[in-house]
């Protein structure tokens, strides 16, 4: 009995659809504060960039109409 076939997107094709659909945020903070931001991610089992998204979400909607 044959099982299902598994398919394996390339690490490429990911990349290109990651550049295609998602901007990239940058910022430099002190070593001690990005080693308790990703200690407190880890132990909580929340990803840093979900912890991002959601502060820059926040940050949006408090500041609509500001320009």
């Amino acid at each position: 009995m044959q099982g299902k076939r598994k398919t394996k997107t390339s690490s490429a094709v990911k990349q290109r659809y990651n550049e295609k659909s998602y901007g990239r945020i940058a910022a430099y903070v002190p070593k001690e504060l990005a080693a308790a931001f990703k200690e407190k991610c880890a132990n909580t089992g929340i990803s840093q960039a979900q912890i991002i998204k959601r502060a820059i979400e926040e940050f949006l909607e408090q500041n609509m109409g500001e320009d």
